[in-house]
């Protein structure tokens, strides 16, 4: 069968059947994350996918002082549509530390199970034993030492980390990263690839992988993860769901 972008998939492996009302907060500026996941959902058959959007500011969020405003506004729909658990699919958005706060935040304020994106790129990277990371990002330098930082300080070591250069001139470019095609995600990711390392992370939840993953997991023979792909993981495994899933890369595989 194939997939919604035309890449050739195989079913998911027998597994307990997926019963889960997920929501998801996306930015304003982003396409790409909901098409993903709805790819993903379908082939799982009874995850629905309920989404509330936030706009996108200069400031990244900091759970030091509590839920931000804006982020606690776009949960509220998601409340009232009683989903089972709330992911923020926001990797810029949620590079806080300690890897709990944003979410022990949106926890206690929802009543629910509550996932981030940048945290749940942590996990996947401990879940595969993964402790040196290449990272490509659409992203401008100031953005990158940000997440450089927060990967080392989650004890992860960035032996690379390349950026397109997006919202170096405001946030009025981010809605170029959705729009980069197959050939300019590939160059990048090859770009940002460094000897040694165990995994590479596409970072951006807006950036376009899902088709792509596999060919470059066989193309450099390592993890490669994106923002997308961590969250839902992430989402999944929070909602007890070990489902494995073929034909996207080998994280969505593991129990």
């Amino acid at each position: 069968m194939t997939d919604s972008s035309g890449q050739t998939v195989s079913e998911p492996s027998a597994g307990k059947p997926v019963h889960v009302r997920l929501g998801v907060i996306v930015p304003t500026t982003n396409t790409v994350n909901e098409a993903e996941w709805r790819t993903i959902a379908a082939r799982l058959g009874g995850m629905s996918l309920h989404v509330s959007r936030i706009l996108l500011t200069e400031a990244l969020h900091d759970a030091a002082n509590g839920l931000p405003d804006d982020l606690r506004a776009a949960m509220r729909p998601l409340e009232q549509a009683e989903v089972d658990l709330i992911a923020y699919g926001c990797t810029a958005g949620s590079l806080v530390l300690p890897l709990d706060a944003l979410t022990g935040a949106m926890q206690r304020a929802s009543a629910r199970p509550c996932v981030a994106t940048a945290p749940a790129l942590i996990a996947a990277c401990r879940t595969l034993g993964v402790s040196r990371v290449s990272i490509g990002t659409p992203y401008a330098e100031l953005l990158n030492s940000h997440e450089r930082s927060f990967f080392e300080d989650a004890g992860l070591r960035v032996d690379r980390i390349v950026g397109l250069g997006i919202g170096a001139g405001g946030m009025h470019e981010y809605t170029r990263i959705a729009k980069l095609t197959p050939d300019e995600v590939e160059a990048l990711a090859v770009s940002a690839l460094a000897e040694g390392s165990e995994a590479l992370v596409l970072s951006c939840t807006d950036l376009p992988t899902l088709a792509l993953i596999p060919r470059f997991e066989a193309r450099f023979g390592i993890p490669v993860m994106s923002s997308n792909l961590a969250t839902l993981w992430n989402a999944l495994r929070t909602a007890g769901i070990d489902t494995p899933v073929t034909g996207f890369g080998s994280l969505l595989e593991l129990r």
